[in-house]
């Protein structure tokens, strides 16, 4: 049994200090995971934009932005100028690969395309992809092979580039298993890792799941096994800032129930059947915020 751990580092501070705390406790219980960075600026600030989008006001009053994210980062893009995080923490990006871990894009600017991507042009969409993609290769000296798409925002030409920029695959939608997408009938040769699991921001302070039993809840949706195994997205961020202790009881309860934590590399080895093909929509999803990409 395979349960894959995908990090989406979105933020300069989640990339100094979330990163090297997850890296530690990966290796104290002796787990894999894929790490995901955001390779330009932070403008993170600029996200408060979302403010009109639906289910955005009920996020921030359950889990408090300030707490977690800092002061800095929320000024970041706005009244702060937004630090580059590819060239500020690029000694930290390599440190996860020569850990043995694998790195990833998460994106270059991770609000502007959260903000804009679902809805963007070709031109636009591939300007951006290709800024992550020039920035991985001169930070790591060779070509990025896994992409994980911010917010799991999407559009078909985004889709199409997957394919196109050569990864191995993507892991930009929520679903239930691994699948060969399509978009309006039109087949992308990029496999698609979907997220199954639903993230600790979307499960705390609702139906009376707490910071004390959410780890708990987690490990109930994961007793019975899946013969597509589990991916589970985890923020550095959060995981690797206050709530460290849940994730930790977490990486612990699933050694306990017998799967093996690996990297989405390692899981996409491990898939021997030929994958079914998957239409790939925008939708609305319970306890998310706005339209995200789902497996139809």
């Amino acid at each position: 049994m395979k349960l894959a751990l995908k990090i989406d580092v979105d933020t300069y501070r989640g990339t100094r200090e979330g990163v090297p705390r997850l890296l530690d406790a990966l290796k104290r219980h002796g787990a894999q995971a894929s790490f995901f960075f955001t390779l330009g600026p932070d403008r993170s600030g600029r996200a408060i934009r979302r403010i009109f989008r639906r289910g955005f006001l009920d996020k921030a009053s359950r889990i408090s932005p300030l707490e977690h994210y800092g002061i800095k980062t929320l000024l970041y893009g706005t009244l702060l100028p937004a630090p580059d995080i590819g060239r500020s923490c690029a000694d930290i990006m390599r440190g996860v690969r020569d850990a043995g871990y694998e790195a990833g894009i998460h994106g270059y600017d991770n609000v502007r395309w959260q903000d804009r991507a679902a809805r963007a042009d070709a031109e636009w969409t591939r300007r951006e992809m290709q800024l992550a993609v020039g920035r991985y290769t001169e930070i790591f000296g060779a070509a990025p092979k896994s992409y994980a798409a911010a917010g799991w925002q999407l559009n078909r030409d985004a889709l199409r580039l997957t394919q196109r920029l050569g990864f191995d695959y993507a892991s930009d939608t929520r679903g239930t298993h691994p699948f060969i997408p399509t978009w309006d009938a039109e087949i992308i040769a990029c496999p698609q890792l979907p997220t199954t699991l639903p993230t600790l921001d979307e499960l705390i302070g609702r139906d009376g799941i707490t910071l004390e039993n959410v780890a708990q809840r987690l490990l109930e949706l994961t007793a019975t096994p899946r013969d597509s195994g589990h991916v589970f997205t985890l923020r550095a961020e959060l995981e690797g800032g206050k709530w460290l202790p849940v994730f930790e009881q977490l990486l612990s309860g699933w050694k306990a129930q017998g799967y093996d934590l690996v990297s989405l590399r390692q899981y996409l080895q491990g898939i021997t059947d030929t994958l079914p093909r998957h239409e790939v929509r925008m939708a609305a999803m319970d306890r998310h915020a706005g339209m995200l990409a789902v497996q139809a």
